[in-house]
């Protein structure tokens, strides 16, 4: 059985064939000053900044520095199976793609998602794709070809549109509906508004609305004709800021596709949703880029004992392999990870983004294999110590 880790051999030998380094860069901070070379500024800030002073997502990268992996050793780990089961899927990892609404517009040909998608059906890594894409969820979706994805929903006050949101998801199979509840209105970001810019409000990756027959119904002309005023409309329906634990039974109600709540990090949360039906929790603060302070790694390990074995898929700071590891060793079913993919898309498209999956699987891999862990169920909170 190969190990992911192999796609390191691969690159040593290639260097023997003469000056001939990896297309793109290795580390985390080495995508990011790629991408900051590529990207418009204002983009790069869309993309890279957070709310506030910036703190949380800070915190979210140190909080995994705290922890360190306790190595084990003859314990027969020379080869690794990092396959998890998901809502009836076997997935060859643990790793997800996370929802990223400017994707879409990263990539050299504004289609963003489709490359995503391109390169989640041939890593086998689920793309979560987001309700604000450049082309519409049908193709998306269709591009994903074998790999299961996932449509995240951002609510609109709208239920008309939402219920149409989530039959289209279905219909275009999509594997489950993860609800994100932490952005009902936007965060407090201090370099979009410094730009006075927010991609959204000039007309981009508003593809599921403008083709959405129940979005159109509301508008006096068609978006083709309006756009300016199709997109003044989506900013009025945007969100759900009346949105309660009341609204569970109907959001459970849209459909029998597994459905997550992301943005759950409280405990007594995620007894409530469970309560209500929900199938799995999505621990996150959404990469700290809303509610200012608000912890995520720190609320792992509560939120997945008050799940009491439902799955729990985390994002949030993961930047490396080792982060991906001490994340399933906290009790993470699966783990997600925003801003390295959506580097790699900016600097490569679809092969930047299966080279920086190549780089976290290998990583991860060869972390558990010098740890000696064979495979993730071997990942216990007993594989982590505190640091300092």
């Amino acid at each position: 059985m190969a190990n992911y880790a192999d796609f390191n051999l691969g690159i040593y030998f290639a260097g023997l064939e003469g000056d001939n380094p990896p297309p793109y860069p290795v580390t985390f901070a080495g995508l990011e000053a790629a991408a900051r070379e590529r990207l418009e500024h204002r983009l790069f800030d869309y993309v890279a900044g957070g709310a506030g002073d910036e703190h949380t997502q800070r915190g979210n990268v140190s909080a995994f520095e705290r922890w360190g992996i306790v190595p084990r050793m003859l314990s027969g780990a020379a080869e690794r199976d990092l396959s998890i089961e998901l809502f009836g899927h076997r997935m060859p990892t643990p790793l997800l793609m996370s929802p990223i609404g400017v994707i879409g517009i990263m990539t050299d040909d504004e289609h963003g998602d489709l490359a995503t998608a391109a390169a989640s059906a041939s890593s086998g890594v689920p793309m979560v794709a987001s309700t604000l894409m450049q082309d519409p969820m049908e193709d998306v979706a269709a591009a994903l070809g074998d790999t299961p994805g996932f449509f995240q929903l951002y609510t609109p006050n709208d239920r008309e549109v939402a219920e149409s949101f989530v039959r289209r998801a279905e219909a275009a199979g999509f594997a489950g509906i993860v609800v994100t509840l932490d952005t009902w209105t936007l965060g407090y970001r201090p370099r979009d508004l410094q730009h006075a810019t927010f991609p959204q409000l000039r007309g981009y990756c508003l593809a599921n609305y403008f083709s959405d027959p129940v979005f159109r119904s509301r508008l006096a002309v068609s978006p083709e004709e309006d756009p300016v005023a199709a997109t003044m409309h989506w900013a009025a329906t945007f969100g759900s800021p009346t949105l309660t634990w009341d609204d569970l039974a109907w959001l459970r109600g849209l459909t029998d596709l597994p459905l997550l709540l992301k943005g759950i990090c409280h405990p007594d949360d995620v007894r409530r949703a469970r309560d209500g039906g929900v199938d799995g929790i999505y621990c996150s603060n959404h990469g700290g880029r809303q509610a200012a302070t608000a912890p995520a790694l720190e609320m792992l390990p509560g939120v997945v004992d008050a799940a009491d074995g439902m799955p729990v898929v985390f994002d949030s700071g993961p930047r490396s392999g080792p982060d991906i590891v001490k994340a399933l060793a906290l009790g993470a079913t699966a783990v997600g990870i925003g801003r390295p993919y959506g580097y790699g898309a900016a600097i490569g498209g679809q092969a930047g983004i299966e080279f920086v999956l190549s780089c976290l699987l290998a990583e991860a891999d060869l972390t558990m294999g010098l740890g000696g862990y064979a495979s993730v169920a071997d990942l216990t909170r007993d594989a982590l110590v505190r640091l300092g």
